[in-house]
């Protein structure tokens, strides 16, 4: 079996996004590569991070391209921005610097941070600094306090303003926001609580899932997506899996084996080869090219070759406790504010024993109260749409995730679709003409015009 990471997650719908950050394109950076800058002030940067109240230098890495350090570094943070008897807890952070006088983007992963010094799209364009952050409840950004009491869009977000006050002591000149897929969510979510923290915003991918109890969006998008020949492989390649259950479940038990893994979390291999089968439709149309849709295993495929097919698309360690554990705080914000998306069961119905298996519940321990929240989406979709300014929101046309969107309503917003892209989309990716009119945008936020 693969390894499977935050890549292959669905979010509200999905995860996605690549593991440092976006897509990098080939576009030049705004500056030729060379030794980072000091700055103005003639400062070593490392001595300038170590003065700023509450960050931790943690380590330098050594490991960043030409004209750029990389430091991994600790913020600490109120557990509750609204009480600070609360306690506080440590952020993970990691900071691509080149010079104080560039621009800055700061790039919200949704999940855990990422090591590889990677520079996002917009990063790329601007030849900018990028600071990364790590989710809080996600990796080592974890409160103390038992559960996640404290794990809201709101908290999250403030935790985004108080980086970005901090930061900006080193980083004075322009700020950029950006993240893909959750990432892209939590930015947006961001300039809901807080919109002049920074001058633009570049989200792709995120999902916008503003009524969980409407989910015919997503339904419609996945019995209209691609072909009919190919969805119809898809939907036939389920019910030879769930037909074919025994074996694949002594098969999946047995890798649990070999590896040390459990199932506590979901509760049986059984179970979570369920879940896997009905969310394989969504993922795989999330990530598959036209190739891929030709290539969905027929009536004569072999138990290997459905389930090899399976792992790939659906990614079987992700139920089983080593990969879930990790993930429960995303379940967790699915299932009391995101929300999440649906998927056609009328065709394997007859073949189900797990009602309700894929909902967030089933991924989050049961000593952890969870009650959901309406009004969270509803709040950040109607400012989206009614103040949304210098929002640039990035999305592939074959994405289910993106069957429900954000929609920005502001006069400096735009809505750019990748013809044919899937849940990993760039700027680069999009037409000639919506590339040069998102690229001029973000140089114009970036003050580059």
């Amino acid at each position: 079996m693969r390894v499977w990471t935050r890549r292959r997650l669905l979010t509200t719908a999905v995860s996605a996004a690549s593991a440092g950050g976006l897509a990098a394109t080939g576009a030049a950076p705004a500056r030729a590569a060379g030794a980072p800058r000091r700055g103005s002030g003639g400062h070593d940067v490392a001595d300038a991070l170590r003065a700023l109240p509450g960050l931790r230098l943690v380590e330098e890495r050594h490991d960043a391209e030409a004209g750029y350090r990389h430091f991994v570094l600790g913020l600490r943070q109120p557990v509750d921005h609204t009480n600070p008897a609360a306690g506080t807890f440590e952020q993970r952070l990691t900071l691509l610097h080149t010079s104080d006088d560039r621009p800055t983007v700061l790039l919200s992963t949704g999940y855990h941070a990422v090591p590889t010094p990677r520079r996002s799209e917009p990063a790329i364009l601007l030849g900018a600094n990028q600071l990364q952050v790590e989710h809080r409840y996600f990796g080592t950004s974890r409160p103390a306090e038992p559960g996640y009491a404290h794990l809201t869009v709101r908290q999250a977000a403030d935790d985004h303003h108080r980086v970005v006050r901090l930061f900006r002591r080193l980083y004075q000149g322009a700020w950029i926001s950006t993240g893909s897929s959750k990432g892209g969510m939590a930015s947006v979510y961001h300039r809901r609580f807080h919109p002049h923290d920074v001058n633009g915003t570049v989200a792709y991918s995120a999902p916008n899932n503003v009524d969980d109890r409407e989910d015919s969006a997503y339904l419609r998008f996945l019995e209209t997506v691609g072909t009919a020949p190919a969805r119809a492989a898809v939907k036939a390649a389920q019910r030879q899996l769930l037909l074919r259950r025994a074996g694949m479940v002594a098969r999946y038990e047995a890798w649990a084996a070999a590896n040390g893994d459990t199932f506590r979390i979901v509760g049986s291999a059984d179970k979570a080869f369920e879940i896997a089968v009905l969310r394989v439709l969504f993922m795989f149309w999330q990530r598959a090219t036209p190739a891929d849709a030709a290539a969905v295993p027929g009536p004569e495929a072999t138990a290997d070759e459905l389930y090899a097919w399976l792992d790939d698309w659906a990614g079987l360690p992700l139920y089983a406790d080593t990969t879930a554990r990790r993930y429960v705080p995303y379940w967790y914000q699915i299932g009391t504010q995101l929300g999440y998306a649906d998927v056609p069961t009328a065709h394997v119905a007859d073949l189900l024993r797990h009602p309700d298996g894929i909902a967030a519940r089933s991924f989050v321990p049961r000593d952890v109260p969870m009650v959901f929240d309406p009004a969270a989406m509803a709040d950040v979709d109607r400012w989206v749409r009614r103040r949304g300014d210098r929002l640039l929101i990035v999305n592939g046309a074959r994405d289910p995730s993106v069957a429900e969107h954000f929609r920005p309503g502001g006069a400096d917003a735009q809505v750019l679709w990748v013809p044919d892209g899937n849940h990993s989309v760039a700027l680069a990716h999009l037409s000639p003409a919506d590339r040069a009119s998102a690229e001029e945008a973000l140089y114009r936020w970036a003050g580059q015009v």
